[in-house]
C-alpha cells in the first residue's frame, strides 16, 4: 500500500483545486459554492518517483448545527486518522479566521507530520501578507497557488521526504460501481459493507455528489467499490453542481467492470433505474440488481419476491440473465451475498472459452435448430469462435451473414447463456463471412 496524505481546511480554501493538481484529473468537483466536497475523495499522485494516495476532504466547521457539516467533520477526522501526512490548506485572501484556529487546534494535537500550506499566493504582496499564519503554532508554511501550481514543488519536496516506503506493488483490482436513483441507499450499503461510516449517509436525497473509490478486501474478495451520485432524469438536473455529479456516475458506469443497479424496493423499478440498467447494458458491464430496503416492504406473502422478480425482468426484456437480490443495508440482510453475486458475474464477464470446445457445443445446436431460410437462401454456419476482447464477443463465421435476423441471434444467445453461465453479463453476437 502506498502513503497517505489528507487535505484538510476550512470551507473554499482550494482545497479540491489543489487535489485535482496533484492527480492531474478533474476527479474532485469544484465550485464556488462552499461545501461542496462532502465525503472525502481519494486519488493516486507521485512526486520524484514516490507515489503516494491524496484524500481530498470537505470543509471543517466545527459546531456548526448544519447535517451535512457535521457529517463532515466526522470525514475529516477520520481522514486524519488515515492519513501518513496532512497538508492544512489555508486562504491568504481571507487571512487566519476563527475556523483556521479550530483546525489549527485539532491539528496541533496529531502526531504526524502536518504541512500547513497557504494558498492563493500568486504575486509578491500576497506572500508577505502570508507570515500571519505563523500565528497558528504550526511552524513553517508553504506558499502557492493552486489556480496556476506556483509553490507546489517546494511543498511536495517536503512532504515526500517524512513519507513512509510503499510496501508492495498494488495490482490492478476489479471495478464495481454502486449506481441508482438518489437516496437509493448506496452510501449505507458500501458503509456496511466496510464496516465503518466512509460515506456521509443522510436522509436528504443528493447527499454523495463525487464518485469514489473504497478497496474492499475482506473473506477472500479484493476489488474497488465505486459509490457514486444519484442519476437523476436530466429534467431535474438543475445546478451545475448536480449536472457534474450525473456526469460522475455515468463515467464510473463506463470505467467499471460491474455496475451493482440499486433501487428502492418501495419505489420500485422505474423508469430511470431501467435507463440506468440500459445504460449499464449498452456499455457491456456486467450487472447486478440490487433492490434494497426490502425490510420496509410491508404485508409479504409466499410468492412476494417472485411477483416483484417477474416484473423487473418484464421491465428488461429481452437481457432477463441478470441476477437480483433482495437486500437491505440497514439490517445487512444479504450484503455479503450481494458481493458474492457481483464477484460471479465479474468471473462470467471475464470468461474466455476455448474454440473447440464452443464449436463442439453450439454447431449440433445449430445444425438441429438451422437459421430460417431468407428469401429462398440458405444460410449455414460453419465456425464459432471468441473474440479477444474483456467482455463476452462471439463472431459466427457463415456463407450469408446478412441473411441471419435478430430473433436467431437472440436464440444463439440464449443457447450460449445456457450452456456456459454468462449470467449477469451482455453477450454481442457478430456474423461474419466465411
Amino acid at each position: 500500500m502506498s502513503a497517505i496524505v489528507a487535505i484538510v481546511g476550512r470551507p473554499n480554501v482550494g482545497k479540491s483545486t489543489f487535489f485535482n493538481r496533484l492527480i492531474q484529473r478533474r476527479e474532485a468537483i469544484v465550485d464556488a459554492v462552499s461545501g461542496v466536497t462532502r465525503d472525502r475523495h481519494y486519488g493516486k499522485s507521485d512526486w520524484n518517483g514516490k507515489e503516494f494516495s491524496i484524500i481530498d476532504t470537505g470543509g471543517y466547521v466545527q459546531g456548526s448545527d448544519d447535517v451535512f457539516e457535521q457529517e463532515i467533520d466526522k470525514q475529516v477526522e477520520l481522514a486524519i486518522d488515515e492519513a501518513d501526512a496532512i497538508i492544512f490548506m489555508v486562504d491568504v485572501e481571507s487571512g487566519i479566521t476563527g475556523m483556521d484556529e479550530d483546525v489549527a487546534k485539532l491539528l496541533r494535537r496529531v502526531k504526524k507530520p502536518v504541512f500547513l500550506a497557504v494558498n492563493k499566493v500568486d504575486n509578491a504582496k500576497r506572500a508577505e501578507d502570508a507570515v500571519e499564519f505563523y500565528a497558528l503554532g504550526l511552524g513553517d508554511y508553504f506558499t502557492l497557488s493552486s489556480v496556476n501550481g506556483s509553490g507546489t514543488g517546494d511543498l511536495l519536496d517536503a512532504l515526500v521526504e517524512v513519507l513512509p516506503e510503499k510496501e508492495k506493488e498494488e495490482a490492478d483490482l476489479p471495478r464495481f460501481a454502486v449506481v441508482g436513483r438518489p437516496n437509493a441507499g448506496k452510501s449505507s450499503f458500501i458503509n456496511a459493507l466496510i464496516g465503518e461510516d466512509r460515506y456521509i449517509v443522510t436522509n436528504i436525497a443528493g447527499t454523495t455528489r463525487d464518485s469514489i473509490d473504497t478497496r474492499y478486501n475482506r473473506f477472500g474478495f479484493e476489488f474497488n467499490l465505486v459509490d457514486t451520485a444519484g442519476i437523476r432524469r436530466k429534467s431535474k438536473v438543475k445546478e451545475d453542481l448536480e449536472f457534474y455529479s450525473v456526469m460522475r456516475s455515468v463515467r464510473a458506469i463506463e470505467h467499471c467492470d460491474v455496475c451493482l443497479v440499486m433501487f428502492d424496493a418501495t419505489r420500485g423499478f422505474d423508469g430511470q433505474v431501467e435507463n440506468i440498467f440500459w445504460l449499464a447494458q449498452r456499455n457491456n458491464k456486467g450487472i447486478v440488481i440490487l433492490v434494497n430496503k426490502w425490510d420496509l416492504i410491508e404485508e409479504k406473502e409466499t410468492n412476494t419476491m417472485k411477483q416483484y422478480t417477474e416484473r423487473i425482468k418484464k421491465a428488461m426484456e429481452p437481457f432477463v440473465d441478470v441476477p437480483i437480490l433482495f437486500i437491505s443495508a440497514l439490517t445487512k440482510q444479504r450484503i455479503y451475498k450481494a458481493i458474492e453475486t457481483a464477484v460471479e458475474v465479474y468471473k462470467n464477464r471475464s470468461k474466455k472459452i476455448k474454440t473447440r470446445k464452443l464449436n463442439d457445443v453450439m454447431l449440433p445446436i445449430i445444425e438441429r435448430t438451422p437459421p430460417p431460410a431468407y428469401k429462398d437462401k440458405y444460410v449455414k454456419i460453419k465456425y464459432i469462435t471468441q473474440l479477444p476482447t474483456n467482455y463476452p464477443q462471439f463472431a459466427f463465421f457463415c456463407n450469408l451473414p446478412q441473411y441471419v435476423r435478430e430473433p436467431y441471434k437472440r436464440f444463439l444467445e440464449n443457447k450460449l447463456r445456457e450452456n456456459f453461465d454468462f449470467n449477469g453479463v451482455p453477450v454481442t453476437i457478430y456474423m461474419r463471412k466465411k
